[in-house]
């Protein structure tokens, strides 16, 4: 890797860094010219009298706490050996799981610098802050203090039961974004020019929290990298609570879990939720409407204009499906089992043939699952983000989805309770839209899931980033995305214009560009065409196609994994 730009502010390399906090003093350590303070308690740990309930503040501490490891991580399953060897996931064993990380180039009041909060992914049930190429070196090197927590995880933060709140993992990802508002003075940082950032599951719990009334005011500007604003049906999460009491023997309760070994508990929670997954579905872990921090579905309530004055900068992997797909042998059992393959994807995305003769036409080279895995993308990701940039750009609709979202009707938001930073202005803030294009050197992965992280974080040389990357990245296209994003914490312009009629999106790494227009809009327009169709599932008239079941025979999606 080559050696980093100076520091934006000069830094002492003697003693050791101590800065005060509400609940105590920490020492971190200078490490390449930047502050770094890892393992800071934002919240007590969520165990013992805390276990399922809401975050509380941590107990203050006398002297000086030692902030120069990374913190315990919270209690998960082990990525299976399939995506083990792509994705690490350190395991730091501890109760204190509920901590966060600092890296500054100058501690201390008065620099004012720009913060940025990244909120890791891992479809909710795996992943910590404690990933390496999540390091905020190459931030603090360039002028932001750039923060990063652990929140909890599958059944212990999104868990659905009778006697525990909900949405546990996104209470303590707010009471993170609280810290940081309280904080970040004295690490260096501008409370009130804070810009979350997350990746997959960090970027949906950005999207949650953009339209959460509880989040007024910590942030002023959102990314969201390859996840959607959404909700999950309250329904897929509890059959995947019952799945896990049953392989216990316990009632599913949080009284009952909060007995059961975590160890356990984790072995539970990989088992029950083996069939599930972004292209087959199934029951999962997500947020949920909750009538509290969740009042409704976020999705609906940022195209209905929640949050419009927070700039946002979202966007997506060229191949998306790759990550889910590559890893397991997918690709192959997709394309030998074919029309079988086609009508499940079908069934998945509750669309007609006219979508993937779209597909088809438009792709006329790929094989069934490089349909397959792009139709998925767009239903799941794509047609999502297109219509909230529409919206928020006041364009006429974009493609919704088939179908509302499943789940009881959510009450309508109070008018002035709506919003992250609320603004009754018409006019919405700026939304940018990116594509990273770059394949990866890795045979099979092409520009998938994740890739893009260590190029956001310039870092995409590291061990763990080349993973997915393979050897030889090009750094220069790290250097490009990342001066993007924190151009786009700074001012709000990452450095290409934002969304029109025109549809301008920055393409990293592809053979266009680097800015294409409307790159997705013939695939966007298929989508359109079926949210205007009737939907198969409300009508008793006679097709002329063999019906669909929507949700997929269980007997064929094993039959599916098995081939």
């Amino acid at each position: 890797m080559e050696n980093p730009a100076p520091p934006a502010h000069g830094l002492p390399t003697g003693p050791d860094p101590v800065v005060r906090t509400p609940y105590g003093r920490v020492r971190g350590r200078y490490e390449q010219g930047v502050a770094v303070f890892r393992g800071i308690p934002f919240a007590a740990p969520p165990f013992g009298p805390h276990r399922f309930r809401p975050p509380v503040p941590p107990e203050p501490w006398d002297g000086v706490r030692d902030a120069g490891a990374y913190g315990p991580t919270p209690p998960k399953p082990p990525y299976s050996e399939a995506f083990a060897r792509f994705l690490a996931d350190p395991v730091v064993a501890g109760d204190d799981c509920l901590n966060l990380n600092v890296w500054t180039p100058e501690p201390g009041r008065g620099a004012r610098l720009p913060v940025m909060v990244w909120i890791h992914g891992g479809a909710l049930t795996r992943g910590s802050s404690a990933v390496p190429v999540y390091d905020g070196t190459a931030f603090a090197r360039d002028g932001v203090v750039l923060v990063s927590f652990n929140y909890r995880l599958g059944v212990e933060g999104y868990g659905l039961f009778p006697d525990a709140p909900p949405n546990l993992g996104l209470h303590d990802q707010l009471a993170a974004l609280e810290w940081v508002r309280a904080c970040a003075a004295e690490f260096g940082g501008d409370p009130d020019l804070v810009t979350v950032f997350g990746e997959s599951a960090g970027a949906i719990s950005i999207g949650a929290l953009l339209a959460a009334p509880r989040a007024r005011g910590l942030f002023r500007r959102a990314v969201l990298q390859s996840g959607p604003p959404e909700v999950t049906d309250r329904d897929k999460v509890r059959r995947l609570v019952r799945r896990m009491a049953a392989r216990l023997e316990v009632p599913a309760t949080a009284a009952a879990f909060a007995d059961v070994d975590r160890t356990r508990l984790a072995e539970a929670q990989a088992e029950a939720g083996r069939m599930a997954g972004p292209v087959l579905g199934g029951p999962a872990f997500g947020i949920v409407v909750d009538g509290d921090l969740v009042p409704r579905d976020p999705a609906a309530a940022l195209v209905d204009g929640a949050a419009r004055d927070v700039p946002l900068l979202m966007g997506w992997t060229s191949e998306e499906y790759r990550l889910w797909i590559a890893p397991t042998g997918l690709v192959e059992r997709i394309d030998r089992l074919g029309p079988l393959a086609v009508a499940l994807a079908m069934a998945r995305c509750h669309c007609g043939p006219e979508v993937i003769r779209g597909y088809r036409a438009a792709h006329p080279a790929a094989t069934t699952s490089e349909l397959i895995g792009q139709m998925v993308t767009d239903h799941l990701l794509r047609v999502p983000l297109h219509r909230l940039a529409d919206a928020r750009a006041g364009l006429a609709p974009a493609a919704g989805p088939p179908h509302p979202p499943a789940g009881p009707p959510a009450p309508a938001p109070a008018p002035t309770t709506t919003t992250a930073s609320a603004s009754t202005s018409a006019t919405s803030a700026s939304t940018h839209v990116y594509e990273f294009a770059w394949r990866s050197n890795v045979p099979g992965l092409g520009a998938c899931h994740a890739l893009e992280l260590g190029f956001v974080f310039d870092a995409a040389d590291v061990p763990e980033a080349e993973r997915l990357a393979g050897p030889d990245a090009p750094r220069e296209l790290a250097r490009e995305m990342h001066t993007a994003w924190v151009r786009f914490a700074v001012d709000g312009d990452p450095g290409w214009a934002p969304w029109d009629a025109s549809h301008p999106v920055r393409l990293f790494g592809g053979e266009e560009g680097p800015v294409v227009h409307g790159p997705r809009d013939a695939e966007m327009a298929l989508w359109q065409a079926q949210s205007r169709r009737p939907d198969p599932r409300r009508t008793t008239h006679r097709v002329t196609r063999p019906p669909l079941r929507v949700t997929a025979p269980l007997s064929a999606v094993r039959r599916f994994r098995k081939t």
